[in-house]
Formats: C-alpha cells, structure tokens, sequence
C-alpha cells in the first residue's frame, strides 16, 4: 500500500506542474522476478520514477515504454522474457530467468475515474480491496485498470466494462484474500485478468514514549505504517520526539484502546518500562482480536503478566510474543527495532522470519496471499 499512497502523491505533483504521467503495473510473471503482480510505477514524461517494476534492471527501458504511451495516449503491454540466458540481447540484464509482463496506462487526468483516481479511492481505508488489471498478450485489447471492490459496496469501474465473470472472480477473491490471474471474454476478445487483493497498511501501536520507541515509530513510517504513540507521560508524547507518527495519545490504557481501532493489520507492541502499565493493556487486549501482540522484556515478565491476569495459558503464550522480535543478536534500540518490526512483518503476512536460503518453496510464495 506504501507503493500505492507514493504514487498518488507524485501524480499529484506531477498534475500540479503540468506533467504527464503514465503508471506501469506488473501484470503477470513467469518464472523468477525480482517483483511480482501488483508492482506499479509512476512514471513523469520528464523521467521521474515513483515505485518500482523490478530491481532496476528494468526502469530505463520502461521510461522509454512509458514516454511512448504518454505520446500516443494508449494503454502498451511488454514482455520482457529473460528465460534465455544471453538476456542482453533485451538490454535490460535482468538476470532473472523469468518472463515479466509489464502493462503501461497513460494517465489522462480529465478522465473521471482514470486509474490513479481508482487507486485514490483506496486512501484511508482500513479494509481489504480488489483491484482488477485487464490486458491482453496475444491481441491488441489494453483495457488497463478496470474495477475496484470492497465488502458490502458496489463496484466501482474506470471503463464501463462490466462481465459477470469477472465480478465472481473478484468476489471470489476477496473473500479468500488470495490474488489470482484468470481468462474472461470481453466484447467478443479473449483477455487477461489481474485480481489483485490490496490490504491496508500495518496500523502500530506502540504504547510507551522512552527513547527506544523513537527508533520504531521512525522504521514503521519508512514501511508506510500507521503509527500511534501513547503514553501516559505529556513530557514524552509529544510530536517533537514522534514527528513521523500519525497520531500521539496520552492516556491511560483504559483510555488508549477506544481511540484506535483494531482490524486484522494492527500490531500492538508494550514497551512502557511501566509493568503496571503494560499489564493492564495486556488485560485490556487479550479479550479483543489484535492479532499482534508484543512485550518488551524478558520472558519471565510475560509469565509473570499472565499468571497475574490468571492468563497463563499455552495459547496465550503462543499468542503473545514476549520476548517480542526476531532473533538477530541486537542490542541497540535500532537493531531492537528492525527486529520487532521484522518479527511483525512476518507474523501479518504468514513468513516463517526464517533465512530464505533455507527456504524451500519460491521466495514469493507467501506475497500471493498477503500482499
């Protein structure tokens, strides 16, 4: 979602300066690729890049595909197929072994419902969405973003191209969270479609305001989380020390937990220094559906909370991670951040927080489910 809210920002200052713009989404892979389908870039006719396609390797030539769709106003599907190892006969050096399909939208602003304009409607939402992608490999058909969709509300669609089939697809898809590709007629042509489920961002909680929460709130806002600080202490929470968080509470936790909201993205971390504090959120939140839950402190602190709370469950200590983060040797308050934020990263999206050269499926297998 980080990729989608940097390009609705670039696109506004490219409106602003008179720029125009095209957006290049990766439609579908084949093989290894450094990204997968749902990648998008901005891109400005004069060279500014926002997002990305690939590792590099592919954005000076899709520059040139991307002025080419600015110039002539039409949508532009290209494959990039480096499954021959002498791949620079493509120029691009991808070093992948795997064919990348990559759509170019030329953006008209004048347009009501252009596919910047379908991604905006996506801003604020706490709740999963489905964005479709239509193409075409074989024939000449681009149609390009196509359909939004959210729980318990119409459809909403840049080009009035509406097929039944697509509609159960991406119901479909909604309700199992999982992106697909699949093959629908439209207007008598065959075409491709990309079903892709956007969730919202991670929403983090991280309640206490020391110096070592600064580091956290710094490296969540990098990711394009949502971040709140809460503290019980007005000399700590304060937007001087949380400049990039979106939102300082102080309170106590029966105070804290009816000014945000939980959905199946918020993480909680507790790291008051406050053992009073933090036990009383921890009894606040094991009742609710938070489906991160994290302590600092050793793990006895944690047994001690729960039997305490007459908690002490096998469950609930599988629940809560205390110690919170992944085991990466740190000691300093960024290295403890990059852990926790690791070890939240992983839990939300279904990684193992392993090393991925001990993986043994593709790198991407868990992206299809979680992106």
């Amino acid at each position: 979602m980080k990729e989608i809210a940097d390009i609705l920002k670039a696109y506004q200052h490219a409106v602003k300066a008179n720029k125009r713009a095209a957006l290049a989404t990766v439609v579908n892979v084949e093989g290894s690729s450094y990204r997968r389908p749902g990648a998008r870039m901005l891109i400005t006719d004069d060279g500014q890049l926002t997002g990305a396609i690939s590792g590099g390797c592919l954005e000076g030539d899709a520059l040139r595909k991307a002025l080419a769709a600015i110039q002539q106003q039409e949508n532009k599907l290209v494959t990039y197929d480096t499954t021959d190892e002498d791949d620079a006969v493509f120029g691009v050096q991808l070093g992948c072994n795997g064919i990348v399909h990559i759509l170019f939208e030329a953006i008209v602003d004048a347009h009501e419902m252009n596919p910047i304009k379908l991604l905006k409607e996506l801003e604020g939402e706490r709740e999963n969405a489905v964005v479709t992608v239509l193409y075409s490999v074989e024939g000449k058909k681009q149609i390009g973003t196509h359909m939004l969709l959210r729980k318990n509300r119409p459809a909403i669609f840049a080009k009035q191209v509406v097929n039944e089939q697509l509609l159960e697809t991406a119901n479909a898809v909604l309700e199992s969270k999982n992106s697909t590709s699949t093959a629908i007629i439209i207007e008598g042509e065959k075409v491709q479609a990309l079903v892709e489920v956007i969730s919202p961002p991670i929403a983090l909680v991280i309640a206490g305001a020391g110096n070592d929460a600064q580091p956290l709130a710094e490296i969540a806002y990098l990711l394009g989380w949502q971040v709140t600080v809460a503290d019980g202490r007005p000399t700590h929470a304060t937007a001087h020390r949380f400049s990039k968080a979106n939102k300082i509470l102080i309170a106590k936790p029966a105070q804290l937990l009816p000014q945000v909201v939980i959905d199946e993205k918020t993480a909680f971390v507790l790291m008051t220094h406050n053992y009073n504090y933090d036990l009383d959120l921890l009894r606040l939140l094991l009742p609710t559906q938070a489906p991160y839950i994290g302590t600092l402190g050793p793990k006895s602190k944690l047994i001690r909370m729960l039997d305490e709370l007459g908690e002490n469950t096998v469950e609930n200590q599988r629940r809560i991670h205390g110690p919170i983060g992944l085991d990466i040797a740190a000691e300093t308050a960024d290295e403890i951040a990059i852990s926790i934020v690791a070890e939240i990263k992983a839990v939300l999206s279904g990684g193992g927080g392993g090393q991925l050269k001990q993986k043994k499926q593709p790198i991407h297998f868990q992206d299809e489910t979680s992106r």
